[in-house]
């Protein structure tokens, strides 16, 4: 289920919770908050950058297991293999 920034749109009318902003897990057909649901202030949706939990040392670790090769650029034409 994503995860998704709300913040009021008024911060002079809106309670603690909705003013610096908050997060919501919702579900992915679920339409946008229109409302606080603390304090019912109107609210907008941020736009915000997603979480990927990949790492690139896992991903060479399991490239490797797989059987595959991994190559470093050392000179025009020429590669250098890391694994």
């Amino acid at each position: 289920m994503p995860v998704y920034d709300y913040r009021a749109k008024d911060s002079a009318h809106a309670c603690d919770y909705c003013k610096d902003g908050f997060e919501m897990m919702r579900l992915l057909s679920a339409p946008p908050l229109e409302v606080c649901p603390e304090c019912g202030a109107p609210v907008i949706k941020l736009i915000s950058a997603p979480a990927l939990g990949r790492s690139k040392s896992k991903l060479d670790d399991r490239a490797k297991a797989a059987g595959f090769h991994k190559l470093k650029r050392v000179d025009k034409g020429a590669f250098e293999k890391l694994y």
